[in-house]
């Protein structure tokens, strides 16, 4: 009994351990979303608040473009040197963009050279972030314990979410102290400085992390061999790619893109926005496992299907419902609906992903379609749903942009499941 105790302790620990990085990378891409506006009249100023706030997204989204070259490069560190290098790796990549979004003074300082910074250290922070999912859930799933598997990798998810709640804390105490002139100026910068001063604990905790017993043992792929086998399952890759397209548009919507839209869209105040942040991270944490252990006793593909078809029915109508009438009170159950789904789908969808990819280039091959997913749609969810709401008028349009994710999560769930690859 005591032995088993102490595995189970080792075990957690171990989760805590890989996930902890994992909790950064998402906490930086958070506070960006927070406080967007805010970035956008420090480095982008413009002929209005809207086009400022469109130039900071599209840098938010520019992020997201250099992930599929980190997870080809970083992905295939990671397969040829082990799990716990390319941690480490990403890790301290992820700390320097961090560090450079910081301290770069604002334009009215250094003038054309902010933004390029900043959009430098953005691009760090994408290159860095496309091998971070993939190295932290192949880490979980080799680690799992028979039956579990599930379980263990939706933690990778769940550490994002514990960067949604301290974000959102960290939000509803600055809004407490600071005025809105004085976050606007310079409060947004203290966010991202915690970060930095997180980084230190991260690697020391990190340091720790031993090599999965699954890698230790397994003969390791040259280059040339990781390379001809992402372009013999190309074809799995880009499903895997769909699969993955539900989780980040549905992500990204529910808490990046929240605070902007509670507050430029629909008008409501700012406490009440970051708590509807809190309450929807806090929602994702719960989700998100009992997804997970769900689908090991259900099986990966009943969960998949039916957290598509039913964000594909219900999207666009609870996001016309909140729009009627704006106000907390719905912006927190329409959201709350939504990270239901979006927590019981990734719970299932992280693991089958990292399942469906062969061995030797599972980090590699989860990661490019982890990364081409939140580059192509995801990562551009808040910046889309910006210029859809400019362009029409339709203040519920982001529900539309979820629906189509959701109908690709739909088509690759099931064509999957007719490849035998989703036995249940």
């Amino acid at each position: 009994m005591r032995t088993s105790e102490k595995s189970r302790g080792e075990q957690a620990k171990a989760v805590l351990r890989v996930a902890s990085g994992n909790f950064l990378e998402m906490y930086d891409f958070i506070v960006y979303g927070y406080y967007a506006a805010a970035i956008g009249h420090s480095f982008f100023p413009g002929d209005s608040d809207f086009a400022s706030l469109l130039a900071s997204l599209a840098t938010f989204g520019a992020g997201f473009l250099m992930r599929p070259l980190g997870a080809l490069v970083l992905g295939t560190f990671t397969d040829r040197h082990g799990r716990r290098a390319g941690l480490l790796v990403t890790l301290g990549l992820m700390g320097l963009g961090t560090l450079t979004l910081a301290l770069t003074p604002g334009y009215g300082t250094i003038g054309v050279l902010a933004p390029v910074i900043v959009l430098l250290g953005r691009l760090l922070q994408g290159f860095s972030a496309g091998a971070e999912l993939g190295g932290v859930s192949v880490y979980l799933s080799e680690m799992a314990t028979p039956g579990n598997k599930g379980f263990y990798v939706s933690w990778q998810s769940g550490s994002q979410q514990v960067a949604v709640v301290f974000t959102a804390l960290v939000g509803v105490a600055l809004t407490a102290l600071l005025e809105p002139a004085a976050m606007d100026a310079w409060g947004w910068r203290i966010p991202l400085l915690i970060g930095c001063l997180i980084v230190p604990l991260l690697f020391w905790i990190r340091r720790s992390l031993t090599e999965t017993e699954e890698f230790a043992r397994r003969a390791q792929p040259s280059v040339p061999q990781i390379l001809a086998s992402l372009r013999r399952n190309a074809g799995l890759i880009l499903l895997g790619m769909m699969l993955v397209t539900m989780t980040t548009v549905s992500f990204y919507l529910i808490t990046a893109y929240t605070p902007t839209y509670g507050r430029q869209v629909l008008h409501l105040g700012s406490s009440e926005v970051l708590v509807v942040t809190l309450c929807v991270g806090l929602s994702n944490l719960v989700w998100l496992p009992v997804g997970g252990a769900l689908s090991d006793r259900i099986g990966r593909f009943p969960l998949l299907a039916a957290c598509c078809t039913l964000a594909l029915l219900t999207a666009y109508p609870a996001m016309s419902w909140l729009v009627g009438a704006p106000s907390f009170a719905r912006l927190l159950l329409s959201l709350l609906w939504l990270s239901c789904l979006y927590g019981l789908y990734n719970g299932a969808m992280v693991v089958c992903l990292t399942e469906i990819m062969p061995a030797e280039v599972r980090t590699t091959g989860f990661s490019l379609a982890y990364s081409l997913a939140t580059a192509l749609f995801g990562g551009f969810t808040p910046l889309i749903c910006t210029w859809l709401i400019g362009e029409t008028g339709n203040r519920a349009i982001p529900g539309l942009w979820l629906s189509l994710a959701a109908l690709l999560g739909l088509v690759a769930t099931l064509v999957l499941r007719r490849q035998g690859r989703l036995a249940r």
